[in-house]
Formats: structure tokens, C-alpha cells, sequence
């Protein structure tokens, strides 16, 4: 019998709407997304209205720099008491969740809900843990966060852990039994979100199937046969809400400093953490580049900066294509006035994002007018960068098959790499979990 602890995981009390709130009003996207576009989330707002939802126990990252935050902050926590306090939340037995999302883009895209274990992940860099992100933390990213989560008393999850499991053994299993599970929920998602069902998982066979096909995925032999030899397993990586998940594990750490006897917190609620798990390899995981957008910037400066620095060529033309030299990197750009692609030759690093992050970082030290932002969707970069002032930079797709071995071998790959998906495929907050002891 293969116990769950073992591989940082939990088998969580989940928390979910009660049966007379309207589903399709309660559940809204991450609250990193659509962070340039204020007209989103208030047109969510407005469809909302006054009806319980999951946007009362977040803050959009769209207005991180309102003047008003704290206050925003301080209702968030008030409004998880209520909601608690209310039964506008009721809870489970505890289990799993197997999910199937229907997006405007994939018909299926399938996944796992569970607590992991704080204990099991590191987001530092060089991390050799059973979690890891996929991506750099920035730490100036958390303050934020960890004030909603210090003061609040649930957590409503965003984060999705992806498995190496090319074989499809842990997940897609699950699904030949759902004629035989409880059904929790099946609705439509508002602003063109597609389509969430919800089956609970606590049969004990099948809990204990789910859990001996995750060992297997961390055996030696399959970790040596997929990475090579004396690398430490890694059994989940993070695909979405990296900064989230690294700000539980900072309260977390936290909690035990102030804590005398740190043993007494074991099975403290604030250790784990709720997320969805889906497979690399499930056909309606798609992974896209997330691209840049800068505001307040000369292109003409720009460009003849990079130049300098990256040694690049620009061709300007209406219709983009790669360049012809198949060891270059290159990538495509918009603003008010031209398009065209700019094509690197002699690449610094693996990854096109490698290679011109650290440009762009070392431009905006020198520009402080200048900002950027993190777009996903080519459609809203090419609006987005052709307005005036602005710079839209498109950065080519990624192997998601690769990300694993890279990960491993290579440590988290540069901040805003790639998201799985287009925007309006990120995971609704639905669940919720209690953080604090009662």
C-alpha cells in the first residue's frame, strides 16, 4: 500500500458552493489574467452582480496597483469568514476530484485535484525536490499574495501541476469509472470559459490505483530511463501559479519560525496546498508562448539597442516568418507604426525567452518610463502592441515534452516562459480548502 505522504501528497477536505448558488456566476479565471485589461474583470463584475462568486475571495492582478489594495485586501478575508459563516460553502468527504474542462479550443482537457505537500516543494533555484517549478520565482511577486493568504482563511486554487506521464497511467484511467462516481458539478463557464464537471473521487481502490501509479512515475528505472542516471526524482512540476504556490510555502516556513514546537504542526492545514494536476502529455494541453508587451518605449530606440547588445537583424515585412538558418531564434513584434521579425544568430541560451529576457530586464534598469507586461494569446499582443506608445513582442512555441528533462537538467527556465493554453483556458477557481485550524 503506497501511502500518499509519500509523494507530497493529501487527501484534502474540499470545499464547494452549496447546492442553491448559481455556478456559473460563482466561478471566475485566475486572478493573473487579463492584467492589462481592466474591461475584462468588469464586465465580469457586471455579470456577477451581487451573487456569491469566487471573485470576492481574490484580487486581479489588474489592480495590484490600485491606491485602494489594502481595503480590497481586508474585504477578501472578511468575505471568506461570510461565506464560511453563511454555508455559502459546504464541505466534502475527503477525496479527490477528477475534473474534465471543455474549453472553446480542446474538447477534453482532463485533471486531478489534490493537497500537496509545502514540505516536498522548493522553488529555489538548483531545487532537487519531489515539487518544482518550471519557472524562475520572482520574490518581489509575493507580497501581495501573502498578505491575502496570511490574513485569509481559505485558498481558493489556481495552480496546476503537470506529471511526465507519457504512458497515461495515473489520470486517464480514472475517467473509465465515471459512470460509478458522484457527479459534483457540471455547468458552463461565463466570458467564453467553456464547460467544468466535477466527479469526487473516494473509493479506496481506486484512490489506492491512483497513488501506486504515481510511485511508479518516481522509480529509479524511470527516472534514469527518461533523465538519466542519479537525478533526483521529480514528480510534479508547475505548470500554472508558480508565485501562488511559492507564496504558501513562504507562509508556511514562516508559521514554523514562529512557531516553539514546529512537530505540533504536522498536520497543520497551512503545509499543504490545493492544486490541479494534469498530464504533460493529455491531448488538450496545449502549451503557448507567453509574449511581452512594452509600454511607454520608442521603438527606433529600442530596436537600435538590441542591436548593440544581441548582435540581431530586424526585417520588417507584413508577413513574419522564422528565420532560415536553423540554429537562430527568433521572434515577432508589433507596434503602432511596424511589424516585422527580428532574428538572433548566435543565441545565449537554450530558449529564444533566455536570450532576450535578460535584454529586456537590463532595458527597462535603463528606461525606468518604460514598463512591461506578460501577454498571453496572440491575438491581444498584436492589438495590444499596436497601440501607440506601446511594443508587442511574439515569442515562438515551446516543446512541452521537453520540459521535464529541462527542468531537471537545466533548473527553472526564465519568469513567463510559456502558459498552458490561451488565456481563456486557465483554471477557474471553483474549490476552496481551509487554511486556518478551526
Amino acid at each position: 500500500m503506497i501511502n500518499p505522504a509519500d509523494l507530497g501528497i493529501q487527501i484534502p477536505e474540499v470545499l464547494v458552493p452549496a447546492t442553491h448558488i448559481d455556478l456559473h456566476k460563482w466561478a471566475v479565471i485566475a486572478c493573473d489574467q487579463y492584467t492589462s485589461n481592466p474591461e475584462y474583470w468588469a464586465e465580469v463584475r457586471r455579470q456577477i452582480g451581487d451573487s456569491p462568486s469566487t471573485l470576492d475571495l481574490i484580487l486581479p492582478e489588474v489592480y495590484l496597483d490600485d491606491p485602494e489594495v489594502d481595503r480590497k485586501i481586508l474585504q477578501i478575508n472578511e468575505r471568506m469568514q461570510a461565506f464560511l459563516a453563511e454555508k455559502t460553502l459546504v464541505p466534502l468527504a475527503p477525496g479527490l476530484i477528477l475534473l474534465d474542462r471543455q474549453t472553446a479550443h480542446v474538447p477534453s482537457r482532463k485533471g486531478l485535484l489534490l493537497a500537496v505537500d509545502l514540505e516536498k516543494y522548493d522553488y529555489k533555484q538548483g531545487a532537487k525536490s519531489l515539487i518544482r517549478p518550471t519557472e524562475e520565482t520572482i520574490a518581489d511577486r509575493l507580497p501581495p499574495r501573502i498578505k491575502i493568504r496570511e490574513g485569509g482563511s481559505l485558498e481558493v486554487p489556481h495552480i496546476m501541476l503537470l506529471l511526465d506521464d507519457p504512458e497515461q497511467t495515473v489520470i486517464e484511467p480514472l475517467f473509465q469509472h465515471v459512470p460509478d462516481l458522484p457527479r459534483l458539478y457540471d455547468f458552463k463557464l461565463m466570458m467564453n470559459g467553456g464547460h467544468l464537471t466535477g466527479y469526487h473521487l473516494t473509493d479506496p481502490a481506486l484512490l489506492s490505483q491512483t497513488f501506486q501509479a504515481l510511485a511508479r512515475l518516481i522509480t529509479p528505472e524511470v527516472t534514469t530511463a527518461k533523465y538519466g542516471a542519479k537525478e533526483a526524482p521529480l514528480l510534479f512540476a508547475v505548470g500554472d501559479g508558480n508565485h501562488s504556490l511559492a507564496t504558501a510555502k513562504a507562509i508556511w516556513e514562516n508559521l514554523k519560525m514562529q512557531t516553539a514546537d514546529p512537530s505540533s504542526l504536522h498536520d497543520h492545514p497551512a503545509r499543504f496546498c490545493l492544486v490541479e494536476v494534469v498530464n504533460l502529455y493529455d491531448e488538450g494541453l496545449i502549451f503557448h508562448p507567453i509574449h511581452r508587451l512594452l509600454f511607454k518605449v520608442d521603438p527606433d530606440q529600442f530596436f537600435l539597442e538590441m542591436q548593440n547588445h544581441l548582435h540581431c537583424r530586424i526585417i520588417t515585412a507584413k508577413e513574419q516568418k522564422g528565420p532560415d538558418n536553423p540554429e537562430a531564434q527568433y521572434f515577432h513584434f508589433y507596434s503602432a507604426t511596424a511589424a516585422g521579425t527580428v532574428i538572433i544568430d548566435n543565441p545565449s541560451s537554450v530558449l529564444t525567452v533566455g536570450t532576450l529576457q535578460p535584454f529586456l530586464d537590463a532595458y527597462l534598469r535603463r528606461h525606468p518610463e518604460s514598463r512591461i507586461d506578460y501577454i498571453h494569446g496572440d491575438e491581444n499582443i498584436t492589438t495590444l502592441g499596436r497601440q501607440p506608445g506601446n511594443l508587442g513582442l511574439i515569442l515562438p512555441p515551446l516543446n512541452k515534452h521537453d520540459l521535464f528533462k529541462t527542468v531537471i537538467r537545466d533548473g527553472a527556465l526564465p519568469r513567463k516562459t510559456f502558459s498552458m493554453g490561451e488565456a481563456d483556458e486557465k483554471r477557474f477557481y471553483f474549490e476552496a480548502r481551509k487554511i486556518r485550524r478551526d
